[in-house]
């Protein structure tokens, strides 16, 4: 209910559609401005997406090495879009089991936010508990996914140096740095 809330309320109802691409769409619409001239104002949408920190028995966090084409190797979080009438919550499973072949007996949602005002998109990052190996992992082509464990304070110094591809733990790793409670 609540990802339907935010996608719908992100676009007037005028707008139109003007370029679809492979992760971009393009929408924009007339709208009057304060003088009473009218303007064409445009938005970006695109495909939610899921993160999900695994944690361990032990306490120790699952993180990704990640390759893609074209870029050098970066770590990250596990990840990956929303394919069209999904969860948020079961696109975290499927994302989890496909790039690291573990499962996950429960999932928390910890966060969920849209980033850019400018862009119909919400980032959804689950907190996964009871991590166990139940097969071989399944990366898109375009993907090399080494898993990595690391402890708690390794992840947030990981963040606060910019090292680990998250924006949402880099955020929160400053929020913690600032705020000892939000630790």
């Amino acid at each position: 209910k609540m990802e339907h809330r935010l996608t719908r309320s992100a676009l007037p109802r005028r707008a139109k559609r003007v370029f679809r691409g492979q992760i971009f769409d393009v929408y924009q619409w007339r709208q009057r401005m304060f003088d009473g001239s009218y303007g064409v104002f445009e938005k970006l949408k695109r495909a939610d997406t899921v993160s999900v920190i695994p944690v361990l028995d032990d306490g120790k966090i699952l993180i990704i090495e990640e390759r893609q084409p074209g870029r050098k190797p970066f770590l990250s979080v596990v990840g990956g879009r929303v394919d069209e009438g999904e969860s948020a919550k079961r696109a975290a499973r499927r994302e989890f089991l496909e790039e690291t072949g573990y499962a996950a007996r429960r999932l928390k949602l910890w966060n969920s936010f849209r980033p850019y005002d400018k862009i119909v998109w919400t980032i959804y990052t689950f907190i996964a508990y009871g991590i166990k190996k139940t097969g071989r992992q399944k990366p898109d082509p375009g993907e090399i996914i080494k898993v990595r464990f690391v402890s708690p304070k390794k992840l947030l110094d990981l963040a606060l140096k910019r090292q680990i591809r998250s924006m949402e733990l880099t955020n929160a790793a400053l929020r913690a740095k600032a705020d000892p409670k939000e630790m």
